[in-house]
């Protein structure tokens, strides 16, 4: 953001950072969606997770949050650029400054970050209220697509993105670590949206792979609801037992077709 309002000024800059996350969502969004629900549909249909097909009218209408949701992210970006300019980040620019090895510990640290608070966030939203207010609009897709990964209500976006302004200000992180992130959660927010299981059949029960969700897991937070909180990982469903009780035999099933 620092770049492109040092060089475009604040506005341009603003809806340039927007353009770019919904363009970065279509272009990946579009891509998975493509092949897998037109170009080699046949090929994968084996390990479709729910039979039905998306409705048009619904995936038009994911587009239309994901284009909001893209404004939102870059007002957090912008919210991010004043702060370092307050002097009240701990952004540094000089890769070395806490050794390299800090990079890759810190990419992993903000995921499990942002996996930590999108659980305990994620299970309060759907308290009744909070639900109604935030959450319900992400929920109108039971049979999510890639469309579906960025299609929130404008409040549950800022919500969703909330954690990074107060993680740079208390952890030292790179520009390019967050780089990395952004491009990791639209990744993998794609993957569990999928519709699709695309993972190996001995993926859940490896032990270090069986910690990373799958779109079987997620699919089945969207079909069943009150289970599968997580986003990246599987610590805080195993830990605190919100996997649901077929979600190990729902992959089974679908592996074995």
């Amino acid at each position: 953001m620092a770049f492109l309002i040092e060089r475009l000024g604040l506005f341009p800059a603003y809806f340039t950072a927007a353009a770019f996350v919904f363009l970065r969502y279509l272009l990946l969004a579009g891509f998975f969606f493509f092949i897998f629900y037109n170009w080699k549909k046949q090929v994968f249909a084996k390990v479709k997770i729910q039979n039905r097909s998306p409705r048009r009218e619904r995936v038009m209408e994911e587009v239309r949050d994901s284009f909001l949701t893209a404004f939102v992210f870059a007002s957090v970006g912008l919210g991010i650029y004043y702060l370092r300019q307050a002097g009240l980040t701990r952004i540094y620019l000089e890769p070395g400054a806490y050794g390299w090895w800090y990079l890759p510990v810190s990419f992993f640290l903000l995921t499990f970050l942002h996996d930590t608070y999108f659980y305990w966030m994620h299970r309060l939203m759907h308290n009744p209220r909070l639900f109604r207010l935030l959450h319900r609009e992400h929920h109108r897709s039971d049979n999510p697509t890639p469309w579906t990964s960025l299609a929130f209500h404008p409040l549950e976006s800022l919500v969703e993105i909330g954690i990074v302004p107060l993680a740079v200000v208390v952890l030292p992180f790179h520009p390019l670590v967050l780089l990395a992130f952004f491009f990791w959660a639209m990744f993998w927010n794609v993957i569990g949206h999928l519709g699709y299981e695309i993972f190996p059949g001995w993926f859940v029960r490896h032990p270090v792979f069986r910690w990373l969700n799958t779109a079987t897991h997620h699919n089945m937070h969207h079909s069943r609801s009150g289970c599968n909180y997580g986003l990246y990982y599987n610590f805080w469903d195993t830990w605190m037992g919100t996997n649901h009780a077929d979600y190990l035999s729902t992959f089974d099933e679908i592996k074995s077709r």
